[in-house]
């Protein structure tokens, strides 16, 4: 693990990159699309203040369903009713994620809750704590050993204490993190709150989440963009730890509030949760044992070197 002077270099570095990315063609249609989105979200941000959870349609008739979901539900029906909590980030609700939830109930997943933290949580632990007894009840409901977390910005964070230091990956397949602070952001600084604080990149709690985490089983896959002016450097919206499997997906010309909106991590998100087999393991390297099929890959590759034979064709990834 990298220590925290090589960290301070290394965010230095990320910063001065990151300041270029923001002036490039597409960063700034990106931030046009950022703009709409922001007031979009205000408008229906009075609809998600008052109820804690929702929950998606949920049956066995499938007549009535369109074709994508009616062939998730007949082809993974396992993954199709795993459970999948929706979780938002600070001074938000669970209103930001009104697209998601259409898309991935469209996609046939018949089990998307939403709920919202306290608005007075001042501390990560805390919300960890509160976020624990949301999914003990969503398991006890739905009789499902394991469900899914996607968290926007600060909702990643408090999922990823849950499942590192609280012991939730026992309850957690896969944790998909959306523009979330996992190694702080310096914007952090400009408010002087105890929840803030926690998210700034010296702060006793990113340490806490940086100590080992031997034989987490959850997998993680994070989205993040080089064009997030809220996570900074943009590169600290990734997740780098030894003992977790983790995907980084790099996007670009996409804004902190867009991202659980855009086409593309909507679909991404889709594939990787759909392809949860019978057993809890998954059928793709989208949510499954990333660093061991990495090491297979690079060992086939070094043998296909050896040999002077073509490397055999991979598999594409989600």
């Amino acid at each position: 693990m990298l220590s925290r002077a090589r960290r301070v270099a290394s965010s230095g570095a990320d910063l001065a990159r990151g300041v270029g990315t923001l002036f490039t063609p597409r960063a700034l249609i990106g931030m046009a699309i950022e703009g709409a989105w922001i007031s979009t979200h205000l408008a229906t941000y009075p609809l998600g203040i008052f109820q804690e959870r929702t929950e998606g349609l949920r049956g066995y008739r499938i007549e009535h369903l369109a074709p994508v979901q009616r062939g998730l539900i007949i082809s993974h029906l396992e993954a199709s009713g795993t459970p999948i909590l929706l979780v938002h980030g600070f001074i938000d609700n669970r209103s930001i994620f009104t697209l998601l939830r259409r898309g991935l109930t469209r996609r046939g997943f018949g089990a998307v809750y939403a709920m919202n933290y306290s608005s007075v949580t001042k501390d990560v632990r805390t919300a960890a704590a509160q976020l624990g007894e949301e999914i003990e009840a969503i398991v006890a409901e739905t009789g499902y050993g394991k469900i899914h977390i996607v968290g926007h910005s600060l909702g990643g964070l408090i999922a990823r204490y849950y499942v590192t230091r609280l012991g939730g990956d026992a309850h957690v397949h896969t944790l998909v993190t959306l523009g979330t602070p996992h190694q702080g952001t310096y914007t952090a600084y400009t408010l002087p709150t105890r929840l803030a604080g926690q998210m700034r990149p010296d702060s006793a709690l990113i340490a806490e989440l940086d100590e080992p985490a031997p034989g987490c089983t959850t997998r993680f896959i994070c989205y993040w963009s080089d064009t997030d002016v809220v996570i900074v450097p943009q590169g600290n919206g990734a997740l780098r730890h030894p003992d977790l499997s983790v995907r980084n997906i790099r996007l670009h010309g996409v804004g902190h509030i867009s991202l659980p909106i855009v086409g593309d991590v909507v679909h991404g998100i889709s594939t990787a949760l759909a392809e949860l087999d019978q057993d809890g393991g998954t059928l793709t390297a989208g949510v499954t044992q990333i660093a061991a099929r990495q090491r297979a890959e690079a060992e086939s590759r070094a043998r296909s070197r050896r040999s002077g034979g073509a490397h055999p064709s991979l598999h594409a990834r989600t």
